[in-house]
């Protein structure tokens, strides 16, 4: 059996996983040993559902697990829920946001690097099947070379876990797996609460729309000779693509991903806030690892 712990399981993640765990065939070798939130009520009603063990602190698993699922809805949690597992070098799903700071995400990456930890995970939307094939088409160059492009996502203006950085890691994820993982610059302006945002890319550049708690996705990309664009119906498919690259892992698979690139979009949100603050293009800082 492969033992697993789920850190912070107060969203929709912990109860996907946990009914995949318990319904697809293929997971049936996945043990949860013990499930922790902050909010002891989201455990508890987890513990109802599935019968997982609810954990009293969120180190209690060290050293029982396999691998490692955090899902907290505050990003603040992810590297602090991360770090009692990190000398076991077990594989880790961990949530968006990464982290908010973008010190504390290189921290992070190379506590990770250094123990060769697998990773997996970010915002569920980069699975999409409308988002890769986006993605494929930019890099196939269909149609000639990207000319531009244009990304909706909602985004949470107040809550209590990161406010801006809550939900945002959906658009920007969007846009790094279709257009590529690192623009160069950002410039933001807020119009009532929606904030649209210029992604810079060295030969063109992409518009992002977030909009205040509008559940509405939609991306497309303008190539040289034609465009094509999707609305993305929200679906139950992108958590059991990013649990199945977990299971990936867990099971001795590379990750997909480098560290740099999975941090990518804490570096960009952090730029798209100064640039909110600023009112001027702000450049995406470099990643050192």
């Amino acid at each position: 059996m492969k033992k697993i712990a789920i850190l912070g399981c107060e969203n929709s993640h912990a109860n996907a996983f946990l009914t995949f765990i318990r319904e697809k065939e293929e997971f049936r070798d996945i043990q949860v040993v013990g499930i922790y939130s902050d909010d002891r009520t989201a455990a508890e009603k987890l513990n109802e559902t599935f019968g997982v063990p609810v954990m009293h602190d969120y180190a209690d698993a060290v050293g029982k697990i396999d691998g490692l699922i955090i899902t907290a809805r505050h990003g603040d949690n992810h590297y602090k829920y991360a770090k009692p597992y990190i000398e076991s070098g077990i594989p880790m799903f961990i949530d968006k946001p990464i982290t908010i700071s973008e010190a504390e995400a290189v921290e992070f990456m190379r506590k990770l690097r250094d123990k060769n930890i697998r990773i997996s995970g970010g915002s569920s939307l980069k699975q999409d099947v409308f988002v890769r094939q986006l993605k494929q088409e930019a890099e196939l160059e269909i149609d000639g070379s990207t000319i531009g492009g244009y990304v909706r996502a909602p985004y949470h203006s107040e809550n209590e876990y990161g406010g801006f950085y809550f939900y945002a890691q959906h658009l920007v994820e969007m846009v790094c797996e279709i257009f590529g993982r690192f623009p160069v610059s950002v410039t933001a302006k807020k119009n009532g609460k929606q904030i649209h945002v210029l992604f810079h890319y060295e030969n063109y550049d992409c518009v992002g729309l977030f909009c205040d708690e509008n559940y509405v996705y939609y991306a497309s990309r303008m190539a040289q000779k034609s465009s094509n664009s999707f609305v993305i119906p929200t679906t139950n498919a992108w958590f059991y693509e990013e649990f199945k690259e977990f299971y990936g892992i867990l099971s001795g698979e590379n990750q997909t991903i480098s560290y740099e690139a999975f941090i990518s979009p804490v570096f960009i949100m952090n730029a798209i806030m100064r640039s909110l603050e600023s009112g001027k293009e702000e450049l995406v800082r470099s990643i050192e690892i």
